[in-house]
């Protein structure tokens, strides 16, 4: 499949969730993500149908981690950076439903600080092949991290496949969140 046809299907699926399951992988994913290693910790508000909610990054700050979220530029580019100070600190973004820190904004460079990376897809292969929603956000920011930064994509337990279409621009994961499976490294060694 392409990564279009990949987007269509996986957004379809999500959108078939009952209200229950997310809440339920909501609560899984925010208990995993508050045992990962990491003093300062990149995250993202979910939004749409992302797995995931608030509750995780308020784990992650519970846990006295540095949690900083991206701010969606005016202009494509690499995503920009602010502190994460509650669900209070939060308002509407530039994309229509997305909520982002409110704070000073600490600039691209500032992704390079975090010892973590959790970063939304819509699914994960056994490489490490990301696939995203397609704006590009997250391949142009993430040569910013630093070199030994665990880059975590978080998905759905069936949003793990075998394969997805890569492009050379595409930064691999190194691991994977999931609500069952928790933590998984990437590549995946047979």
């Amino acid at each position: 499949m392409s990564k279009a046809e990949w987007r269509s299907r996986i957004t379809a699926e999500r959108r078939s969730l009952v209200s229950e399951v997310r809440v339920r992988e909501a609560l899984a994913l925010a208990a995993t993500a508050a045992r990962l290693p990491g003093e300062v910790v990149c995250a993202y508000v979910p939004f749409g149908t992302e797995p995931g909610s608030t509750t995780l990054l308020d784990q992650l700050a519970d846990q006295g981690k540095r949690v900083l979220l991206p701010i969606v530029p005016d202009t494509p580019g690499p995503l920009e950076w602010a502190g994460f100070e509650g669900p209070s600190s939060l308002g509407p973004g530039k994309l229509r439903g997305l909520l982002e820190p409110t704070g000073r904004r600490l600039g691209p460079d500032t992704l390079g600080t975090a010892d973590l990376v959790l970063i939304p897809a819509l699914a994960v292969d056994d490489e490490g092949v990301r696939l995203g929603r397609g704006a590009g956000y997250y391949d142009r920011s993430l040569s910013f991290a630093a070199p030994d930064a665990a880059l975590i994509a978080v998905v759905r337990d069936a949003e793990l496949v075998r394969e997805l279409p890569a492009e050379p621009h595409d930064v691999r994961m190194t691991g994977v969140l999931t609500p069952e499976h928790g933590l998984a490294p990437r590549p995946v060694i047979d």
